[in-house]
């Protein structure tokens, strides 16, 4: 089963009058992962795609998405899947992956109908691609790991760059995730914008019970959203995107836009934000 969800651009304006709900409904996507359904978010951000898919013992195949107005979702675009459950397995192109917990395989142009199968969760990331780049599993010990933080600043993790300049090549999606580690709650703080790249965080491994607050809108016009285990928020380019956890979790990035850089960043001082 597949369903799709359109959400459109907002602009920072229009969010300044935003409720909490209205804040939500325009950033926030919740209920992405169902046992036996493929659930996606066409967003009007750069055309990014995010998603998750659930075999729970199935096979599932994502072929035809109308959203694209393509034969085949990826006859114009390429896509990053991480898997945040148990081994499973991934086909795409005629070839069958296997991702374990915290594999990520990336899928060039045209590869196809992409197939889920045994009990992982598998969240999907999909932009636009004009050049196809061979598909490419990657484990956590082939990503470039970058340590960041401290104890003292509640905010020591590891990033793990799995689709990037450096790395796995692609088009225009750059992907991976950070751990935060036990004691410290606080992500991509101090925080910043990149108005040449949207981006759209996966916060995944928060306990039961536990959640993350993540800060958005300009920096003289912050918001926050609410966010539970295993739900993605949209970040358009003009916003910030940092977060604080009442606990340790993982969150997966994915970012498109005009560039690659990761570091293409425009700092923000933490007494600038309002």
């Amino acid at each position: 089963m597949l369903t799709v969800t359109t959400l459109y651009a907002t602009d920072p304006e229009t969010a300044k009058g935003l409720d909490t709900a209205g804040i939500r409904d325009r950033f926030h996507v919740a209920e992405m992962f169902a046992e036996g359904e493929i659930r996606l978010t066409y967003t009007h951000y750069d055309r990014m795609i995010v998603g998750g898919a659930v075999p729970a013992g199935k096979e599932l195949t994502l072929d035809a998405v109308a959203e694209t107005g393509t034969e085949t979702w990826l006859a114009r675009r390429e896509a990053g899947i991480l898997n945040i459950g148990e081994t499973g397995t991934v086909t795409a192109g005629g070839e069958s992956y296997e991702l374990a917990r915290g594999d990520m395989l990336y899928i060039g142009l045209g590869a196809g109908p992409v197939s889920f199968a045994g009990p992982g969760r598998f969240y999907i990331v999909s932009t636009p691609a004009h050049k196809a780049y061979p598909t490419t599993l990657i484990k956590p010990e082939d990503a470039n790991e970058v340590k960041l933080g401290s104890a003292e600043t509640s905010n020591d993790r590891t990033i793990y760059q799995c689709i990037h300049e450096t790395g796995v090549q692609s088009c225009q999606l750059v992907m991976g995730y950070t751990k935060l580690h036990s004691g410290s709650v606080w992500n991509t703080m101090p925080a910043h914008t990149h108005d040449r790249r949207m981006e759209a965080y996966l916060y995944f491994d928060v306990a039961e019970g536990q959640r993350v607050f993540h800060l958005m809108g300009e920096a003289q016009e912050t918001r926050h959203i609410v966010m539970a285990s295993e739900e993605a928020v949209l970040s358009p380019p003009w916003s910030i995107h940092s977060g604080v956890g009442t606990g340790a979790y993982t969150f997966c990035w994915a970012m498109a836009g005009d560039n690659m850089a990761f570091t293409d960043m425009d700092m923000l001082a933490v007494a600038d934000l309002k």
